[in-house]
């Protein structure tokens, strides 16, 4: 099949096929999944190059921009824009993202997470003394930071990308303009969703008149979309912080109907993305490098995995293909402790200290001897208080748990050994629940982050402040853990990996390293075991996936137990130890592998 050749007419260009500036995409013919729910994946088995991500359209364009002799980055950016697409519930140019970058000789961070505007207080989420309930903060404009995936990209892409710009937008907008088929995921997504068709523009383009949502394998096209995109793509980040697009942005935000946000213009061309220093942390044979704060990613999951290392064997890790209860009781009570750590220090840089000044100091491993002598034979249950890593300046209060929703997750590695890890979010399934068109007046366009409501919403507790409090330009803790993964000894790369899933993030992250590196799975077998979490209280497993033995042994130990669904989107690609590559996708969501 030859190529397919398609006009637009992008701003301030020539109206010349996009197959002339340089690289010619080929809309795949895939079907959307059948089924919902857990659906076994084989794993990949690659030589040179591998790109997964959470949607088969999305993998594909990052594969076509790899064979068409781009980069990891590059690649990177085709496949979130299509996810903006495919995947609107999770993530896109609405929203923020991390990004851990490898080019074969050092770590970048870049740091692309939504920012506070300038006129938020820490009263944002606060009415009559009393904490906003959740979903009233969330759908609404009080909940919308500042975007910044696309500066982020941006930034990235100047610094390291090989294909232009535009030829990156290329299979975004043939699908945006042709239309694509709806899957399970998204069709499920919206039927369960009953905000979202609060809004006009979403419900007009979701939904049928009596509410139902466009069915699986309907042809969805995103004109709106596919006009900001031509936009952006001709006028770089700046087609979306200024110009008509942001003029929407900001009107819809600050015109909501029941809670409108502040939002300005001034806060939308004002956004800068950031460099961070990566935390490069040892474990054993491996360097695992991960992203600082405003992540809690990172450093919580390398506390778990820590404290684990120090702990006996209780019995063996593996059980039947799931974990054993002796080993999930050792990860549940490191989780306890470490989220607890999390809770009282971890937020924007910017704005708060790390304890004793020092980042690191909270995987110190004289300090995780010190919080893993407290895991016992029996559950310590919702009492783990935090440890104190380092002398602060400024005493914090714990804050309380909120929910955390989430996300999507790209790993790539390409012919030259530059290997990306990239968690790309609008927060909750849908974000606000505000859609804007870019003021194109077109249908369809693209949903707005509701990323402030990863702030805690009392900004002290008992007169103490709370560290991850709203504060003008701040940017709110996140749990997102892209991680790339080294070998100590030759410095070569290992792996690439992350995960969606809200603070779960980090227990499935956390468990999939155990399992890689220690109990000998391929990245497919590790992504396939059943989850286990909690974030300091009650313990969720996931639903079906445990022996009732498994269960009961746990509640010996003193632990509440419930099942839940435990829907996590994991992507990992390993490199082998004759160089050629294994990817895996989770088989709880629509992603594949591709390369060669």
């Amino acid at each position: 099949m030859s190529p397919k050749r398609v006009k637009y007419v992008l701003p301030g260009l020539l109206a010349l096929p996009l197959y002339s500036w340089g690289f010619s995409y080929e809309a795949p013919s895939i079907s959307p999944e059948v089924e919902s729910g857990y659906e076994e994946k084989p794993g990949w088995a690659l030589e040179s190059f591998a790109v997964a991500a959470a949607n088969p359209l999305a993998t594909d364009a990052g594969y076509q921009v790899l064979q068409a002799g781009g980069n990891a980055i590059d690649a990177a950016i085709a496949v979130q824009l299509v996810l903006n697409l495919v995947e609107p519930q999770s993530s896109g140019i609405g929203g923020g993202a991390f990004l851990m970058y490898y080019d074969g000789a050092e770590v970048r961070a870049y740091d692309g997470r939504e920012t506070a505007p300038q006129d938020v207080t820490g009263e944002l989420f606060m009415e009559d003394g009393e904490p906003l309930a959740f979903m009233d903060a969330v759908a609404s404009g009080l909940s919308v930071g500042v975007p910044g995936t696309l500066r982020m990209l941006e930034k990235a892409h100047a610094e390291h990308g090989e294909l232009t710009w535009e030829e990156l937008f290329i299979p975004a907008i043939t699908l945006a303009e042709e239309g694509f088929a709806v899957s399970n995921r998204l069709h499920t997504s919206l039927a369960n969703d009953e905000h979202l068709r609060q809004d006009p523009l979403a419900r007009t383009f979701y939904y049928d008149a009596d509410g139902e949502p466009i069915a699986v394998g309907d042809t969805l096209k995103n004109p709106a979309l596919a006009e900001v995109f031509r936009r952006i793509a001709a006028e770089g980040s700046a087609g979306l912080h200024e110009g008509d697009v942001a003029e929407d942005i900001v009107e819809r935000v600050q015109n909501h109907p029941q809670r409108p946000g502040s939002l300005s213009l001034e806060d939308m061309s004002g956004y800068e993305a950031l460099d961070r220093e990566p935390l490069c942390t040892p474990w054993q044979q491996w360097e695992v490098c991960g992203f600082p704060p405003p992540s809690s990613g990172h450093l919580t999951v390398m506390q778990i995995l820590g404290m684990l290392d120090k702990q006996p064997l209780l019995e063996a890790p593996l059980d039947n293909g799931a974990s054993s209860s002796g080993w999930l009781h050792q990860f549940l009570e490191a989780s306890r402790l470490a989220f607890a750590d999390r809770g009282r220090y971890i937020a924007d840089p910017d704005f708060v200290e790390a304890p004793g000044g020092d980042w690191s100091l909270m995987v110190a491993p004289e300090y995780l001897q010190q919080r893993g002598s407290l895991i016992d034979e029996m559950s310590m249950g919702d009492t783990a208080e935090p440890g104190n890593p380092g002398e602060l300046a400024v005493s914090w209060a714990n804050q309380p748990e909120q929910p955390e929703y989430g996300t999507s997750h790209i790993s790539i590695i390409d012919e030259d050994g530059n290997a990306v890890a990239m968690t790309t979010t609008i927060e909750q399934a849908f974000g606000s629940r505000i859609l804007s068109d870019g003021g194109t007046g077109l249908a369809g366009g693209f949903l707005l982050n509701n990323e402030l409501t990863d702030f805690s919403f009392e900004p002290e507790i008992d007169g103490e402040p709370v560290a991850n409090r709203v504060e003008p330009g701040k940017r709110p803790r996140s749990s997102m853990s892209p991680t790339l993964v080294f070998d100590q000894e030759t410095g070569e790369l290992v792996a690439s990996l992350g995960s969606p899933g809200g603070a779960a993030i980090i227990h499935y992250t956390a468990r999939t390293l155990v399992a890689l590196r220690d109990w000998g799975l391929s990245a497919q077998e590790a992504l396939n075991l059943p989850h286990a979490i909690t974030l300091g209280g009650d313990v969720f497993v996931e639903e079906g996936r445990f022996a009732e033995e498994t269960i009961d042994s746990l509640r010996e130990r003193g632990h509440t137990v419930s099942e839940r669904e435990l829907t996590s989107g994991l992507q990992a690609i390993m490199r082998l130890e004759d160089d050629s590559l294994f990817g895996g996708a989770d088989p709880r969501r629509e992603g594949v592998v591709m390369g060669e």
